[in-house]
């Protein structure tokens, strides 16, 4: 059904709302590899390159994290990997999901409602605005 799926991991446990979804795809179809994607987006991690940072605390946890969902996954037989990127989330998360060639992202939602939503912003409205590519929300517990 999938060849490739973009999982969005926020490093919280909103994550585990959507990782099971994605082992059942996986699992009822052809072994489609899944991509762990996170964007540290603080302030270390958005100027990074620009400014010629070193590492945040921030991106050294994200990173061990990634890898950490990533070795679960892989033990479980999953073919994945993890990117970490480093700025706006919508933006990022559409870019590798379409320089990666998937065919499915998935994310978890927040379930706040459309005035959070106008005055936060929604990371799954923008991702899901600006690609053809499916996605698929997952509401937080």
């Amino acid at each position: 059904m999938y060849n490739r799926i973009l999982v969005a991991l926020e490093n919280t446990p909103a994550d585990e709302a959507v990782l099971p979804h994605v082992r059942r795809l996986v699992e009822a179809g052809d072994g489609a590899e899944v991509i762990l994607v996170h964007v540290a987006e603080g302030f270390g991690a958005r100027y990074q390159k620009s400014l010629n940072l070193a590492d945040s605390q921030e991106i050294r946890d994200d990173r061990d994290y990634l890898d950490r969902r990533c070795a679960e996954l892989a033990a479980d037989g999953l073919n994945v990997r993890a990117v970490l990127e480093l700025g706006d989330p919508a933006e990022k998360l559409v870019a590798v999901a379409e320089g990666e060639s998937c065919d499915l992202i998935a994310m978890s939602t927040h379930r706040h409602g459309a005035i959070a939503d106008m005055v936060l912003g929604s990371v799954a409205a923008n991702v899901r605005h600006r690609t053809m590519i499916p996605v698929l929300l997952v509401p937080a517990r």
